[in-house]
């Protein structure tokens, strides 16, 4: 009963981060699965199934206020759902324990990015749309150089760790999507792209590869954090939410990767911990710094 806690919370954390940032339901249930003891292969099917259930809701939301481009979708889709399928490979052809500190160094190079992206405003570039056609349908322009390979690492990211968001989104806004279209776009690719993972996992694995409990429990607690995360996204800016999931994932798989270097002793993990904890607060200050100097001098 304390595991399907466990579980129902690593889904309300998931989703309450996706929620108000539009990225990290992946990373940030896997990282709690894989600390509770559950082997990689069901890790990645028991997310990615959570995520083909909260996804089509999702989906079918930004297609009601029109935050979808069909073009882009597919451009997404596509090769996000091979790279799935090569995550998958992966994952199922090595054995968990040997995989376990590699997924774990995985997690904390997303949680580095997603650091990065919360440290500072991201500089997109100017969003455009073409003018209506007869049938007064507007279609992204945007620069689509890197968009199907960067799909296809997401989709090798999310077949191993579902990671996905924290990989497309913030290439694309960088490439001039705009913010509502990148995150409509990537959430409904994320469908087909969760789908493939998780069933290509059960096909290898069967209905073994994965605890159903362990997906309801998730579920419910998605379900529970919708309502809170309209209200967050609302009360609080999505920068030190940001700040403080990149601080969750590098913490959370810390003790793995320290494992695995031979610095497992109780003085270097406080010293890691504290470092982790000393760089996200510095990230979440500098800003702050830099604008007090830049008023200071003018």
């Amino acid at each position: 009963m304390a595991e399907l806690f466990l579980f129902a919370l690593a889904g309300f954390a998931a989703a309450l981060v996706d929620g108000a940032l539009g990225m990290g339901f992946g990373p940030t249930s896997s990282s709690i699965l894989l600390v509770s003891g559950l082997a990689p292969t069901a890790v990645s099917a028991s997310v990615n199934l959570a995520k083909v259930a909260t996804g089509v809701v999702a989906a079918l939301s930004h297609w009601r206020f029109y935050n979808l481009d069909r073009g882009l979708v597919i451009k997404l889709a596509v090769p996000g759902s091979v790279g799935a399928l090569a995550g998958v490979t992966v994952l199922t052809a090595i054995e968990g324990a040997t995989l376990r500190p590699y997924l774990a160094l995985l997690l904390t190079m997303i949680g580095v990015r997603i650091l990065v992206r919360f440290a500072r405003p991201v500089e997109a570039r100017e969003h455009h749309l073409s003018p209506p056609d007869a049938r007064g349908k507007r279609t992204l322009i945007y620069d689509k150089r890197g968009v199907s390979a960067t799909a296809f690492v997401g989709g090798i990211t999310n077949g191993m760790i579902g990671a996905w968001g924290p990989v497309v989104t913030p290439f694309l806004l960088h490439r001039g999507v705009r913010p509502n279209y990148a995150i409509g776009c990537v959430n409904t690719a994320e469908v087909m792209v969760a789908a493939t993972a998780s069933f290509s996992l059960i096909a290898s694995l069967g209905r073994g590869g994965f605890n159903g409990a362990v997906v309801m429990a998730m579920l419910i607690g998605g379900v529970i954090a919708a309502p809170v995360a309209a209200w967050f996204i609302r009360k609080v800016p999505p920068r030190p939410v940001g700040l403080a999931v990149a601080a969750l994932l590098l913490l959370t798989n810390a003790r793995e990767l320290a494992t695995w270097a031979g610095f497992s002793s109780s003085p270097w993990m406080w010293a890691i911990y504290l470092g982790i904890i000393a760089i996200a607060f510095a990230a979440w200050r500098l800003p702050r710094e830099v604008s007090s100097a830049a008023a200071a001098s003018s």
